[in-house]
């Protein structure tokens, strides 16, 4: 039996820790329940933020547009996340 302890592949000590700002939860929870509104939009014809807030309307529109603008977010925070890494 060899009592040497076997290597640590710890994927934190080779890929530095990013910290997520106020900005990056925000536009990663608007994803979330973006994502989920699609999901049941396509799964069960259903659109809970349509309904919550009422088809057509100005709310409506501006949580469309919120969900967008983090979509958005999202794409340049992966970019710069796929920066770090090389």
């Amino acid at each position: 039996m060899n009592d040497a302890e076997p290597p640590v592949n710890d994927l934190a000590s080779t890929v530095p820790l990013m910290t997520l700002s106020l900005l990056d939860w925000i536009a990663l929870i608007i994803l979330i329940v973006g994502g989920l509104n699609w999901g049941l939009v396509g799964l069960l014809n259903l659109d809970l933020i349509g309904a919550a807030l009422g088809n057509g309307t100005a709310a409506s529109r501006l949580a469309q547009l919120l969900i967008g603008l983090a979509g958005l977010y999202g794409i340049a925070f992966a970019l710069k996340l796929g920066g770090r890494r090389r």
